[in-house]
């Protein structure tokens, strides 16, 4: 183990923004590899994996350079001005003031469905149900994005509030099809032709054969049509439908992923009447992709009430009183998970001590480390007692839109870690003033020891977060935001004179 001096304590002096901070870290590393603390090569071979994950995000043929181009963006603008005029509904005046007729479309919905974009497509129909809306969702029978196998019953169902709508499949994904269509087209470093690219769209699937006649004979019936997630067949399939019929919302859900840049989305980006962003950064991306800038900024409401017991989580997992940092989410190598754990393995061999890692979700990889508990899936309570518990929370994940987790920790008054390669992540935690971000091994552990060497300093952190989702992700505050924005589109069809 490195001979190396810990952060001294910040005291109880008012914390640092989050961003002097970060300065902080990094101005200890530097000190750090000048005296030597770094084995030769141990950065480098340590930070590799993240170097990778943050090189293809330019996606295949170094798709995203392209869209910087002056002839890519002048090609998108003709393609925006040959639409329909979708920007009238930024120079009326709110719709009236009366229930709307809102459809969702979402690759899957359901109670059982953990995913993150579903997951805040159903809090948002729910919640706007009980607001006095009517609300319908279309969608599949699936329950897994891993397959899209048929789950749930055919047909017209009722789910808090909401008729959902769901349509059969063909049949389970042919994974070995499709995975091999992705190393093809994702992975192999070349921008393979427009009909390569659409296969590999249409094997990742569902494949709902009825969906687009049901939008075509039915979108016009409502207000406005919100589709979520650019990437699956309900969005890219059904909104180039219901666009010509109806008022429409995208929430793109983007990552700055390799498909993201595929050109066989280009026609897509455009065709919204508008957009819901859920964070600025999200905005950026795909305004730099050629998306209009037209839409609003609202955020992921939070449970600012949910209960968490650290000390039952404690008991349950036998942590006793050790610090622990905490993970939620599918435990895989998009998600960081994987170098958090190669990263928290050495920090441990080179800081002996208390500290835990503790890994709340779905995990087929476990590896076996005597600091390292798997929780696997847990229910609510048990994930809010998890959150109450922890030194902080990590988030590593290398692709993101708005991280739920993120403010659910400062719902809990805990400070985050998160994965400063992600531009979203930085910009929650910079905003919010809840935590610090990392960039490769050397600031994992400064930051891992300036919160564990301070617990006042974590606190102070998580008290910055509270207040900051307090401030702007109450549901109430989020749905009033994301109502206004809702009705003005809606009003777009007015302007149109289409009623």
């Amino acid at each position: 183990m490195a001979d190396r001096r810990p952060l001294p304590p910040s005291g109880p002096a008012p914390v640092p923004d989050s961003s002097t901070l970060h300065a902080r870290i990094r101005a200890t590393v530097e000190q750090r590899r000048s005296a030597g603390h770094y084995p030769p090569g141990f950065e480098d071979r340590i930070d590799a994996h993240g170097r990778t994950m943050v090189a293809v995000r330019a996606g295949p043929g170094g798709g995203r350079p392209q869209f910087a181009t002056a002839g890519r963006r002048a090609r998108l603008r003709r393609l925006v001005a040959r639409l329909p005029d979708r920007s009238a509904h930024d120079r009326s005046g709110p719709g009236p003031v009366r229930p709307l007729r809102i459809l969702f479309v979402v690759q899957r919905y359901g109670e059982e469905v953990a995913g993150g974009a579903e997951l805040c497509c159903r809090q948002f129909a729910t919640r706007l149900a009980d607001r006095g809306h009517r609300v319908e969702v279309a969608t599949s029978r699936a329950q897994s994005a891993l397959d899209w196998a048929d789950v749930y019953p055919s047909g017209t169902t009722t789910l808090g509030g909401v008729t959902v709508h769901r349509f059969d499949g063909t049949g389970p994904r042919d994974n070995r099809a499709f995975e091999a269509k992705t190393v093809e087209v994702l992975w192999s470093g070349t921008l393979v032709p427009l009909v390569e690219q659409a296969e590999w769209r249409r094997l990742q699937g569902p494949a709902l054969p009825d969906l687009v006649p049901w939008l075509t004979g039915r979108a016009a019936g409502f207000d406005v049509a919100v589709h979520f997630s650019y990437l699956y067949t309900p969005t890219w399939a059904g909104l180039p439908v219901t666009s010509g019929l109806v008022p429409t919302v995208l929430h793109a859900t983007a990552h700055d992923e390799p498909a993201f840049w595929l050109p066989v989305f280009d026609d897509l980006f455009a065709r919204p009447t508008g957009y819901v962003w859920f964070t600025e950064e999200e905005r950026e991306l795909l305004v730099r992709r050629g998306a209009p800038r037209r839409g609003s900024v609202i955020g992921i409401g939070t449970d600012l009430d949910s209960p968490g017991d650290g000390t039952r989580f404690r008991t349950r997992f036998d942590l006793g009183d050790r610090p622990y940092l905490l993970v939620v989410g599918r435990v895989e190598a998009g998600k960081g998970s994987e170098e958090l754990v190669e990263f928290f393995e050495a920090y441990k061999e080179r800081n002996p001590g208390p500290l835990a890692l503790v890994l709340v979700g779905p995990a087929e990889d476990r590896r076996s480390h005597p600091d390292i508990i798997y929780t696997g899936f847990v229910d609510d309570r048990t994930r809010g007692d998890a959150l109450a518990g922890a030194l902080a929370l990590a988030q590593p994940s290398f692709f993101e839109s708005f991280s739920m987790v993120l403010t659910e920790a400062w719902a809990h008054r805990r400070p985050v870690v998160a994965q400063g390669r992600t531009d979203v992540l930085v910009g929650q935690v910079g905003r919010s003033g809840g935590g610090v971000w990392y960039s490769g091994f050397a600031e994992f552990e400064a930051a891992v020891d300036l919160l564990a060497a301070s617990p006042e300093t974590a606190d102070a952190l998580g008290r910055a977060g509270r207040r900051y989702v307090e401030q702007e992700y109450r549901w109430s505050t989020v749905l009033d935001r994301y109502e206004e924005v809702l009705r003005r589109t809606a009003g777009s069809r007015t302007s149109r004179g289409r009623r």
